[in-house]
């Protein structure tokens, strides 16, 4: 199994991990799960993701506001792989805006205080070992809800729905 997919399981993240997205400037991992019945009643209706911006300008205009379709996917959470724990908060700090954040940590002796940080500011560590075996060391919380809904989470979903219906082409059904 992938380090990511294992990390994910790590912190009880069910879903579909999607590797190499690029979020506000940063390659992730984002763990998604595909919303069935949404997705059943978009294709049914037309509604295919949309992961072009322009398509959102739309959604500053109120009366078209009835016609913004309801995300495919959940977010469950993001992770992001860094080779030193002193990058994690700054990896980490926007986008725990949007779902819990994890980074992903080769497993090293490490100092306790940046644990301590990472857990006050709510950011999750999983150590993976040279085995490839995943460790939670500090829970991920989610603190998306203390900053609201946004128009880039969003569009983030879409792009996300996207990617998740093309891996559901070349692999196996999702779960």
């Amino acid at each position: 199994m992938l380090p990511l997919q294992c990390a994910a399981e790590a912190l009880a993240w069910r879903g579909v991990v999607i590797p190499d997205v690029e979020v506000l400037g940063q390659r992730v991992s984002a763990v998604v799960r595909l919303r069935h019945d949404v997705h059943d009643w978009r294709s049914r209706n037309g509604w295919p993701p949309e992961s072009d911006p322009s398509w959102f300008r739309s959604w500053f205009d109120p009366s078209l506001h009835d016609q913004i379709p309801v995300p495919g996917v959940d977010l469950i959470g993001v992770l992001v792989p860094e080779n030193r724990i002193d990058r994690a908060l700054r990896s980490c700090g926007t986008l725990m805006t949007l779902a819990p954040c994890a980074v992903v940590l080769p497993a090293t002796d490490m100092d306790p205080w940046p644990l301590i940080e990472l857990d006050y500011y709510g950011v999750g560590v999983v150590t993976i070992d040279a085995e490839g075996t995943p460790a939670p060391v500090v829970p991920a919380e989610d603190r998306s809800t203390e900053f609201g809904p946004s128009l880039f989470g969003r569009w983030l979903l879409e792009v996300l729905y996207a990617k998740v219906l093309d891996l559901a082409t070349t692999a196996a059904p999702l779960p």
